[in-house]
């Protein structure tokens, strides 16, 4: 029998319990060993969703760009001892913008059954709520911090926006998220569509699109909030 890997997503601000689907419900109450983004954001995330459950026994690994080696490892020795595993990352889906495809990639090598449990993607609901391009989209993920590279990179992806009539997609920290939008409104064409899509699904969520001249007559003062924005160049 193949170890089951079971992809968990939490939901996307603290305490939103009623987003996640009862697949997730089932199979946290069951697992026991737990390869995660961060330990504390899942430990809570169990307490709340099983205030019964005893969190002690649990095992956890934590992941992080540094911490890779420890962590394939870690996934080398359970699934040799036949433990099912989750994986979680601090927001979301797993394995989307985060390090945890790392481990789903080395699960595949171990032959481990890979099941993706549905649950919120700020990804997909910005994309949903944005207006843009749903049929061609891509993900850029983190563009680069300083200037020139920030605007060489944007404008290679408005490039490809029109070219393809695709929507682009990228992400910030939350400390960096206004720094990002200024740089948007300054680099992208004037008629360009951008949308901005922070906080989703929480009660004091934006997601407005709207040309980047009209973002320039009226500056968004964003929060330190996560944030998707995507553009499309018409």
């Amino acid at each position: 029998m193949p170890v089951n890997i079971y992809l968990i997503p939490l939901p996307l601000f603290p305490g939103n319990l009623a987003s996640l689907p009862a697949d997730v419900w089932t199979y946290t109450r069951t697992l026991s060993h737990y390869i995660v983004e961060n330990i504390r954001t899942a430990r809570r995330f169990l307490r709340e969703l099983h205030p019964d459950l005893p969190i002690d026994p649990i095992q956890w690994c934590e992941i992080d760009h540094k911490k890779e080696e420890e962590a394939l490892s870690t996934l080398k020795k359970w699934v040799a001892e036949g433990h099912s595993i989750g994986i979680m990352s601090e927001a979301g889906c797993p394995a989307i913008a985060d390090p945890g495809s790392i481990i789903v990639a080395a699960a595949h090598k171990l032959q481990c059954q890979i099941v993706p449990l549905s649950g919120p993607s700020a990804l997909l609901m910005a994309l949903m709520a944005s207006g843009l391009n749903g049929q061609s989209f891509a993900f850029a993920g983190y563009l680069p911090v300083k200037e020139p590279a920030l605007q060489q990179r944007i404008k290679e992806l408005e490039t490809l926006s029109l070219k393809y009539n695709q929507t682009q997609m990228c992400i910030e920290t939350p400390y960096r998220t206004q720094a990002l939008a200024q740089a948007l409104c300054r680099h992208l064409q004037p008629g360009t569509l951008l949308c901005i899509a922070q906080n989703i699904s929480a009660p004091n969520a934006l997601i407005t699109t709207k040309a980047v001249q009209q973002w320039q007559a009226n500056p968004p003062q964003l929060d330190k909030l996560p944030t998707v924005f995507l553009w499309l160049k018409a």
